[in-house]
Order: C-alpha cells, then structure tokens, then sequence
C-alpha cells in the first residue's frame, strides 16, 4: 500500500493551528504526536481505535494520552491526501466547537488546497 500524502492546514495567514499546538505540549507529546501522523501516512483511512477515531462530517481524531491527559489531533481525508486541522487537549468528549473548527477548515481547504496548505517558513517574520 503506497504511503498516503499528509499536509498540514494553514489558515489565510499561513499560520498553522495545529503547529500552534504541538508548540504548546511537552517534547514527548510532541513525539507521539508525529508519530501517530507517521501511521496515517502508512494507513491512511484503515486506522481504528484505540490510534484513531471518526467523529463526524468528514473529520477524524488522532488519539494520545500521555500522563492521564488526553490529546487529540482532528484532520480529514482530501482527494488521496491526509490533512491535518488542528490539536486540543480535552478531559471527556471532543468538544462540538472543536468539530466544527475542522469541518470549517476542510471547507476552506477543499476550496483551494495549495493556498490552504502549511508552507514552512511562510509565517515566519
């Protein structure tokens, strides 16, 4: 199975909200963060709990617990491609708020993917 392509969100601005995040957790968060963005590449839409999850409209969640806190990372399928939305730190269920957030950025991403996409070095300065 080839590896699936993953892009990371930027908004109008070029910021990225989930790069925002993975700066805001501690260094081993952030690794099992890649790591689990490494099992989309390799599976793609097969992965299942307890890694993955669907949660509605198109959008899915990454799931890490580190230390009894719970993280998740929201991102949807576009075309053959993985998009990565954004992170949270959450205590029960994914907040509605939060779904929402990424089903607006898989609206905005879908209409124009390569301006919607994650350049690095395009927020900074």
């Amino acid at each position: 199975m080839p590896q699936i392509e993953v892009r990371i969100f930027a908004d109008k601005d070029g910021k990225s909200p989930f790069l925002d995040f993975l700066d805001s957790v501690p260094p081993k968060v952030q690794d099992k963060c890649i790591a689990r963005i490494d099992l989309i590449k390799q599976y793609g839409h097969e992965l299942r709990r307890p890694i993955a999850d669907f949660l509605r409209n198109g959008i899915f969640e990454l799931r890490i617990r580190h230390k009894n806190i719970n993280y998740r990372i929201l991102y949807f399928f576009y075309m053959i491609m993985a998009v990565i939305s954004h992170g949270l730190t959450k205590k029960g269920g994914v907040p509605e708020k939060e779904i929402d957030k990424a089903v607006g950025h898989r609206k905005l991403f879908s209409s124009n993917p390569e301006a919607y996409t994650y350049k690095k070095g395009a927020d900074d300065g």
